[in-house]
């Protein structure tokens, strides 16, 4: 099928087929080229009776185990690889890739019938082939393209999203491939900043490869929507480009002068501009365009709606400040996930309560970067240097909090206001000090209350019958009992001074890591567990019969992985909950491996006792200094997640009095203060908010170390990420055959890929 030809929809040559179709019979420059429409597909499939194996194998997919995805996609491709192409259509792709001239070079490219749509950015699942020439490479090019429509990153996004196998199917489109001088990508709105009044392009020398798969850093130019007018102009690295070749295409250096050199002119990019608002009137949405640039003469290459547009402000990114060191070490466990902004608002009010050093006005301690919690190592360092404490001495101690940190000499200082930071730390570090042992002979009597405190209060909130209540319930007993919550468990951690960080790595010295990490396990004292070790315990006497359901629903009900984020229901809240936990405990014989684990501690020990026995005695001496520290820890924790329940509580039940329901969660504190005083809250925070948290939250878990301004949408893009360490200020390399780096975690994740904004990184795949 030609290509613009009226007949084009979305369900014979796929999404990418109708938009293009769409551009060239508006009129705008679009390469030349055709349709291998779906119904070809389904004649390949039909022919080699492919259909049956194919389902036979999609149906041994597991929507919870990625390996499924990757047997399936193999079996596939197998069964894809040893089928011709039907006569009929080798001889109509024939006729039509002649007809575009001789030997003419092309982009071959998928066009899923899934692509582009509402709710569903399936960009970079299907395959792309650039430079391709003559009819048998051709024909080759269509049927990897078929193939990738059951590739394990498609199958995967599709089972995720509910979409039927029988329910896809895959065109191909064949365009004249524009030699591009210059290529990018352009979106009509910023997609996660405030510029929604802007147009942002990306651009890079040579073809529009390099940008789209985010290999390089490119240019980025704003543009006013209005006027045309330039903005900004950001010329960056430009490091590599993309050119065609012999073998289809390949990445070389950029030259020095052209790295330097802006790739738009203030004119060509209002230009650009101007089309990407006429593409966007077309289609009355924001869009997502690929053009290229040859000759002096500007094409379209591809275009589609932005599938995903953050509110304006609502980036949740506080390294955008400044050259910062940001970790999440330790907070990473705590607080595994993407905030909500309700979440991060009480998160706020606990960290002023649970942070040493304070944050010095105008300078932050922690924060958030794309709605994850960081903190400022550069901030902590700095302020711990008003104490007493030098750069290295802080990573000593501190390292083994915040996670593996870079060599001192690599890790950023903040330039704080020396007078004003040395006379605020000395009157808080004493008043911090009094308030830890004062609240330190406290704890036992609160964490002894707090379980009956907080159910009271949670059964409370639950008969509130009017909004305007709830402000005070807040004032007067949830916010203080959160506030309590928090403060004892910043004395269980500091009243020992650096015992509790600094005892692991002593024994460590002594013993060696693996009966360390042994010999700490497991500590408890006359039948008091570690409270993190709680529900295991319970569960054994709840099997046992020792304890009832409803024990062990008050005793552990509020702990989870995400126990402190306000959203997430809590176990308790599950009625199917405790019989989940009775059948995972009993088949993987739970108590059996708690006694093994008792064995081979009690063996450590005496094998200590025989061999070096002075060295058995104070390895003895650290481990009872340290157990009490942790157990007091783990119980003070344990009695803050109990208190963000009786938070959730609060919210849910406002959300309910208000008829705003579960929106509450996307509000911070003050503003759901507000609404239940009357005062009316912006509908158009809650969409925006729920459009960021979205985003961010289907991107994979960001770098444990973090250095300058970070941009999670475009680290996410890049096929190179490092999941340890980002620096925005180091080189970039091409990947080579050794990897080093600090320890990270490995895996794969899909989500909503999004464009450039103006910080450094990478670009979404396609």
């Amino acid at each position: 099928m030609a290509l613009g030809h009226p007949g084009a929809t979305s369900a014979v040559v796929g999404g990418k087929g109708v938009s293009l179709a769409r551009l060239a019979r508006a009129g705008f420059r679009v390469p030349p080229g055709f349709d291998v429409t779906t119904g070809a597909y389904l004649d390949f499939v039909a022919s080699g009776g492919l259909l049956e194996p194919m389902l036979a194998a999609i149906s041994a997919v597991d929507v919870s185990d990625a390996a499924t995805f990757d047997a399936a996609a193999a079996r596939i491709g197998e069964l894809f690889a040893s089928q011709p192409v039907p006569a009929p259509t080798v001889a109509a792709i024939a006729g039509a890739y002649a007809s575009l001239g001789d030997n003419m070079p092309v982009a071959v490219r998928s066009s899923a019938t899934v692509e582009d749509l509402p709710g569903m950015s399936a960009a970079g699942q299907h395959d792309t082939y650039l430079n391709i020439r003559g009819e048998a490479a051709v024909l080759d090019a269509v049927r990897r393209c078929w193939a990738s429509l059951w590739s394990a990153r498609a199958i995967g996004y599709r089972a995720r999203h509910g979409v039927e196998p029988g329910e896809v199917s895959i065109a191909v489109v064949v365009q004249q491939l524009v030699l591009a001088e210059a290529a990018g990508v352009m979106f009509t709105v910023d997609p996660v900043g405030a510029g929604h009044d802007q147009v942002v392009i990306s651009a890079n020398w040579g073809l529009g490869e390099a940008v789209v798969a985010g290999n390089v850093t490119p240019d980025v130019v704003v543009v006013d929507r209005v006027s045309g007018t330039l903005v900004s102009y950001q010329t960056d690295s430009k490091e590599t480009m993309t050119v065609a070749d012999s073998a289809g295409t390949k990445t070389v250096a950029t030259s020095a002068g052209l790295r330097s050199a802006a790739v738009l002119s203030p004119a060509r990019a209002g230009e650009l501009a101007r089309v990407g608002l006429a593409i966007e009137q077309l289609y009355d949405q924001p869009m997502d365009i690929e053009w290229a640039l040859a000759a002096g003469e500007l094409s379209v290459v591809q275009a589609r709606p932005v599938t995903a547009v953050a509110g304006p402000g609502e980036q949740w990114n506080d390294s955008l400040g400044g050259d910062y060191l940001w970790s999440n070490g330790n907070l990473g466990e705590a607080i595994p996930a993407v905030m909500t902004p309700a979440t991060w608002s009480f998160m706020e009010l606990l960290m002023t309560r649970m942070t040493f050093p304070p944050s010095v006005p105008g300078y932050r301690g922690y924060g958030r970067i794309g709605g994850r919690f960081y903190a400022n190592v550069s901030m902590a360092m700095a302020l711990e240097a008003l104490v007493g404490i030098p750069r290295r001495r802080f990573v000593t101690l501190f390292g083994p909090v915040v996670g593996k940190l870079p060599p001192v000499g690599e890790i950023p200082q903040a330039r704080l206001p020396r007078w004003q930071a040395t006379r605020m730390m000395v009157p808080a570090t004493v008043a911090m000090l009094r308030k830890v042992n004062s609240d330190a002979k406290r704890l036992p009597g609160f964490v002894a209350s707090a379980p009956g405190r907080c159910d009271q209060l949670r059964a409370e909130i639950a008969q509130v019958t009017e909004a305007g209540i709830l402000p005070r319930l807040w004032q007067e007993q949830v916010r203080p009992l959160v506030v309590e919550a928090c403060d004892m468990l910043a004395a269980a951690t500091s009243h020992a001074g650096t015992t509790f960080v600094t005892s692991p790595r002593k024994l460590a010295k002594l013993v060696g890591e693996a009966d360390a990490s042994l010999l700490l396990s497991g500590q408890q004292t006359e039948d008091v567990p570690l409270a993190s070790l709680g529900p295991v315990i319970g569960l054994a006497r709840l099997a046992r019969g020792e304890i009832d359901r409803d024990t062990f629903t008050r005793q552990y009900g509020h702990r989870s992985s995400q126990e402190l984020e306000l959203s997430v229901p809590r176990p308790a809240e599950d009625p199917a909950w405790i019989d989940g936990q009775l059948a995972a405990f009993r088949d993987a014989d739970t108590e059996a491996v708690l006694a093994r684990q008792d064995a081979a501690r009690a063996a450590a020990w005496a094998r200590l006792a025989r061999q070096d026995p002075r060295k058995a005695a104070a390895a003895r001496k650290i481990v009872a200094r340290w157990a009490p520290i942790a157990r007091d820890r783990e119980a003070a924790r344990s009695e803050v997640a109990r208190s963000v329940w009786v938070a959730r509580t609060w919210v849910l039940r406002a959300g309910d009095l208000t008829g705003h329901g579960d929106d509450l969660f996307f509000l911070e504190l003050p503003e759901i203060l507000g609404l239940l005083r009357g005062e009316t809250v912006s509908p158009a925070k809650v969409p925006a908010r729920q459009a960021a948290y979205d985003t961010f939250r289907a991107l994979p878990s960001y770098p444990a170390l973090i250095r300058g301004r970070f941009d999670p949408v475009r680290w996410a893009a890049d096929p190179n990420r490092r999941s340890d360490y980002y620096d925005e200020y180091a080189q970039l390399t091409e990947t080579g055959d050794t990897i080093t780096g600090f320890p990270g975690a490995a895996g794969v994740v899909e989500g909503i890929a999004r464009g450039p904004t103006h910080a450094r990184g990478g670009r979404s795949a396609r």
